[in-house]
């Protein structure tokens, strides 16, 4: 089903994402021994077009080639076969970061690999697990948690002064990492922006370096929590431009992590009957639609102030995932 390894595949070094699928075939498990035995995790390309985690990860490993890792490492590589196609994830596949313990997925071949991946990473007690991503729309770089505890929140004041705490959607690799360790994700802006990778292998260094996290919480922390996703359904064209039953704003990409008032125009809508041409669910999951969006002459208002993250015009991205997310403030005292 997966690879695992307690050695590093020396190709690794200075493969491409997109060779990866030729040098491993199949999602990887590597174990490398450090100066501190207990393992730091780090999972990267559960989404095949999100590659900086691979490429800081490769970073760090010649940087520590000849002297030894100051931590032990536990890296997961995730969908090498997307990553090959330089896409989120294939159309036959599923999401591989919604499908880990806690998902409500059906199971299969890829759920099972990863309820495997997690109970093997249980029994070796992690320092902590670190998850990279990137966006598809412009966001800032931000750290994600899915438990409001200090050490979780350390681990992500120092990737970033923004912080988002988020309970869905579910079958997340953090999620099942945060049962039995400090875990967060790192959402390092898009792929393309070279600086990404710099900024990931800078805070990879940091942990690595660390004896232990802090018990206290950390001091200027702007913290997030998601309140509500926001998807389009199959059957509703999009675009940013025509004749689409939706008209996107592109201009709502560089609004991400921006309050925005009610009543703020959201979208247009050219479909003349009352079919829902978007669907807001709360992180229970029941469609609260009516509480965020108005419909009037043709326009989709804001009906509350919400802050945006994630926002995209990317249709691909929006039909495998979403649109975005809505977020509130969260004044948070442990």
């Amino acid at each position: 089903m997966f690879n695992q390894f307690d050695y590093l595949p020396e190709q690794l070094l200075d493969a491409r994402v997109e060779n990866l699928v030729g040098i491993l075939g199949r999602p990887t498990l590597l174990h490398l021994p450090g100066e501190r035995q207990q393992p730091l995790f780090i999972s990267t390309l559960l989404h095949g077009n999100e590659t900086t985690g691979f490429y800081a990860l490769q970073t760090i490993l010649k940087r520590y080639q000849q002297q030894g890792l100051p931590r032990a490492l536990s890296i997961f590589i995730g969908n090498v076969e997307a990553a090959a196609q330089q896409q989120r994830r294939l159309d036959n596949q599923p999401d591989y970061n919604r499908i880990w313990p806690g998902t409500s997925h059906r199971q299969c071949t890829e759920t099972d690999i990863m309820a495997t991946v997690t109970n093997i990473m249980r029994e070796r007690k992690p320092f902590a697990s670190i998850d990279i991503h990137n966006n598809t729309g412009r966001n800032p770089h931000y750290a994600c948690v899915n438990i409001l505890s200090a050490h979780s929140l350390q681990l992500a004041s120092l990737f970033a002064d923004i912080t988002v705490y988020f309970t869905s959607p579910k079958g997340v690799q953090s999620s099942a990492f945060s049962d039995f360790c400090p875990a967060v994700v790192l959402e390092c802006g898009q792929s393309s922006d070279n600086t990404s990778v710099a900024h990931a292998t800078r805070y990879l260094e940091t942990v690595l370096q660390l004896e232990s996290l802090s018990a206290d919480k950390p001091e200027n922390l702007c913290l997030y929590h998601t309140v509500a996703r926001v998807t389009v359904p199959e059957h509703i064209s999009i675009s940013t431009h025509g004749d689409a039953d939706i008209v996107l704003k592109t201009t709502l990409e560089d609004k991400n992590f921006t309050e925005l008032p009610a009543g703020y125009e959201f979208a247009l809508r050219n479909k003349q009957d009352n079919q829902a041409c978007m669907q807001v669910r709360n992180e229970s999951n029941e469609d609260v639609t009516a509480e965020f969006i108005d419909c009037v002459d043709g326009k989709l208002l804001l009906k509350k102030a919400v802050t945006l993250s994630m926002y995209t015009t990317d249709e691909k991205a929006i039909r495998q995932d979403c649109l975005c997310y809505f977020m509130e403030r969260l004044h948070f005292h442990p």
